[in-house]
């Protein structure tokens, strides 16, 4: 399914709030006189003077070694083309923000109001004593070969323009990998190149490399077949010049092994693909629009093996595939250069990646239930973990090799450790979250959809298939406020309880309603009565499996949402209490807080209740949980009454629970203090790897603890998620913003589809 992206959407997730998509962040602290002291003067000098004795300490003391340059004049953006410096910048802090989401690097983007060459190469050249490599993006060719080729001739750090080899990396693994299918040698197929820009160049460069010859290479240009009879062609198109009279490309097309689109949409008809030869590989690569759509090339032949730039089609060539991983590779082995070694060795190793088991969150990201090497899947996924461990290794080693490596990597195991934790996983479990919800999206209730923000979050909910929504309210109301505010919900199902279409379902519902609480102070009035409340007719509707989760609380109290959740539908099997908890988005990664909206004082056993509970919902999220139970003293230090009932539940949960991690009591410092837990308490099952799930001794303890980390620490909370009911109803934060909301949905999507299992 393909991503909608609605301009409004688009223009204020690029305005609200601070503008733009990147800041700068202190990594040193800077909260006293003294910090200041040691950041400028006078303590600045003493680095500055060791830099000056020695210049290769620039890289010890400051942050040149993991900060990139994005860099721009804006004369060919995207399929925008040339707009300028000024309307570059959303796309060069995009690229910023992947570099560090997907890599951890650090970017400044730069849009330079340079169109000549020699005046964009002096401005990069006199920024080199700040950089650490150079990322060139969107300049027009043929400038852009230019500019690469005096830059690398005259920096000492990595330069790459991504346009060029970006997609030739990429397309070049794609290709290896698609040849063997087929079983065919690179050296031995006829190509046919649709586009003869920067990007198609460097493609076909690559392929030479690869082992492809230029005499089975037909590109062609917006002027035909580039042939060495032709006087308008440049230094780089006459490499690959055929010694052959014009043609058009329907007739190269003819027994063509590869194509390869560089170009624009809908310029390859299905008819050309038939006329190629057996098992034939086309990648149209043109974006949105490829030369040929993804359906079109299949109903021409069965046995064609396609990609397309496209995520929402198998086989998507990104460049966020080489990139960041380039990068991180040639800066932590100090590369001066990013040379073709490196490149090569980016394709093989990506190549490599392909024909591995796949990771089930790459499975459900993608709705498949088991990806594997072959026709749909020849080259990896972006949201692939493995990446940043395969490829960066692979790119430092190829630069060592080549000996352009100032600071070789001797212990490879530890590179590794130290790339696992550049990659964290705080954006990565909302991503895996919500590519699970749109795996099979349920049907859910709103509450309250006569709200502004919630009605912005269905809008999200349904453009991205992450749930088919319910909303719960007056009709002529929420269709008013959806015409007003430009929404796009035309077929969504509105009902309203206190509407006379729904009488006869609200008796039902009151006449069920009643025989569960007939004895617990409802009389059959009262309990018809309660059906013209959203949130009682919302958990009937739950309960009789008419929809499969309910989301209310933005304009209630907690109690108002749960009290009819539980009065309905009932607690689990086993299960006495339900809980609360909040999925925290850190810095360091996810953690989840219980009980921190339910219990106020818990005992042993509902202590080990709200654990298990806990530890079964982080489980659905594809993390092992590791989990921390939480007091004011540590093992044993502290007799109090509190301090027992930890210190008793966690016993009772190892004699009981093995295969789960857990340990306590323990205070919050040490649970995260790896050095400090295993100098004085090795025997923790917490002494290797931190917690992820914070067990707390009461409400009070975990309301605060998570309030804090939201609004001090700002760590995003996603919750509260209610655990222990016997279907899922999930309360939202009183005022959550629209993110929250979808976040809050998905997850009880994920919710439902667990309990239909």
């Amino acid at each position: 399914m393909a991503q909608l992206i609605r301009k409004e959407d688009a223009l204020e997730y690029h305005a609200k709030g601070r503008p733009g998509k990147i800041e700068v962040v202190p990594t040193k602290e800077t909260k006293t006189q003294r910090d200041l002291a040691l950041a400028y003067s006078p303590g600045v000098a003493d680095p500055c003077m060791e830099i000056f004795n020695n210049p290769e300490d620039v890289y010890k003391y400051t942050a040149k070694g993991n900060l990139v340059a994005v860099i721009s004049n804006g004369t060919a953006v995207l399929g925008l083309g040339n707009i300028g410096p000024e309307a570059s910048k959303p796309v060069m802090e995009g690229k910023g923000l992947l570099f560090k989401i997907f890599a951890d690097i650090d970017v400044f983007d730069i849009e330079l109001n340079a169109l000549d060459i020699d005046s964009f190469v002096n401005v990069v050249k006199a920024l080199e004593p700040t950089f650490g490599g150079v990322n060139l993006e969107d300049i027009k060719a043929p400038e852009c070969f230019e500019i690469e080729k005096r830059l690398k001739a005259e920096l000492k750090i990595p330069v790459m323009h991504d346009d060029q080899h970006g997609t030739a990396i990429i397309s070049g693994a794609a290709l290896l990998n698609a040849l063997e299918v087929v079983g065919k040698k690179i050296g031995d197929v006829k190509f046919v190149i649709s586009g003869a820009g920067a990007s198609a160049i460097s493609c076909c460069k690559i392929y030479l490399a690869l082992g492809a010859t230029v005499e089975n290479i037909y590109m062609f240009d917006s002027k035909g077949l580039i042939v060495k009879s032709r006087t308008d062609l440049d230094e780089h198109k006459q490499i690959f010049a055929q010694d052959k009279p014009s043609m058009q490309l329907e007739d190269a097309m003819h027994d063509a092994d590869v194509f390869i689109g560089l170009s624009k949409g809908n310029i390859v008809s299905q008819d050309m693909v038939k006329a190629m030869a057996p098992s034939p590989i086309v990648f149209a690569l043109a974006n949105p629009t490829p030369e040929i759509s993804y359906e079109d090339a299949l109903a021409a032949r069965q046995d064609v093996i396609m990609a397309t730039g496209r995520s929402d089609y198998p086989n998507q060539v990104n460049n966020v595939l080489g990139f960041p991983f380039i990068f991180r590779g040639a800066l932590d082995v100090r590369a001066t250069t990013i040379n073709e070694e490196m490149k090569l060795a980016a394709v093989k190793a990506l190549a490599a990646l392909a024909k591995e088991p796949v990771p089930d969150i790459v499975n459900v990201a993608y709705n498949e239930k088991s990806l594997h090497f072959g026709a749909n899947y020849i080259i990896p996924k972006p949201i692939d973990p493995r990446l940043l461990v395969t490829v960066s290794p692979a790119v430092a080693k190829a630069a060592m090799d080549s000996g352009v490596a100032r600071k070789p990597i001797t212990d490879w195991q530890a590179y590794e450790t130290e790339l696992y934790r550049r990659l964290g996983t705080d954006d990565n479990i909302m991503r895996f979250i919500v590519n699970k919800a749109k795996q099979n999206p349920k049907r859910v209730i709103f509450a309250e959809a006569e709200n502004l923000k919630v009605l912005k979050a269905v809008q999200t909910v349904q453009d991205d298939g992450i749930a088919i929504p319910i909303l719960l309210g007056n009709e002529a109301i929420i269709r008013g406020m959806i015409a007003e505010n430009n929404l796009h919900l035309e077929g969504v199902q509105i009902l309203d309880p206190q509407s006379p279409e729904l009488k006869a379902t609200c008796k039902k519902y009151g006449d069920q309603f009643f025989e569960k609480r007939n004895r617990r102070g409802y009389n059959l009035f009262e309990a018809h009565k309660a059906m013209q409340d959203r949130i009682y007719f919302g958990c009937m509707m739950v309960d009789n499996g008419d929809a499969d989760a309910l989301i209310s609380g933005l304009t209630r109290n907690y109690p108002d949402t749960v009290r009819p959740a539980i009065q309905i539908i009932g607690l689990q099997e086993n299960v006495k209490k339900v809980a609360g908890m909040y999925l925290m988005l850190t810095k360091k990664g996810p953690l989840f807080f219980a009980d921190t909206t339910v219990n106020f004082n818990p005992t042993v056993d509902e202590l080990i209740d709200i654990t298990l509970l806990a530890a079964k919902e982080v489980a659905q999220f594809n993390i092992k949980p590791r989990i921390a139970m939480l007091s004011y003293s540590n093992f044993g230090s502290s007799n109090s009454a509190e301090a027992i009932i930890i210190r008793e539940a966690v016993a009772k949960m190892k004699k009981l629970y093995p295969e789960i991690v857990v340990d306590g009591e323990m205070q919050a410092g040490v649970a995260f203090n790896k050095d400090l837990l295993r100098e004085n308490y090795p025997f923790s099952d917490l002494v290797n790897e931190s917690p992820n799930v914070l067990i707390f001794p009461n409400l009070a303890a975990g309301n605060i603890a998570y309030h804090l980390l939201q609004e001090v620490g700002g760590s995003e909370a996603v919750g509260p998620i209610l655990l222990g009911l016997r279907k899922p109803v999930h309360v939202l934060q009183l005022g959550s913003t629209v993110r929250q909301i979808v976040n809050m949905v998905a997850i009880a999507v994920v919710d439902a589809q667990e309990r239909s299992k």
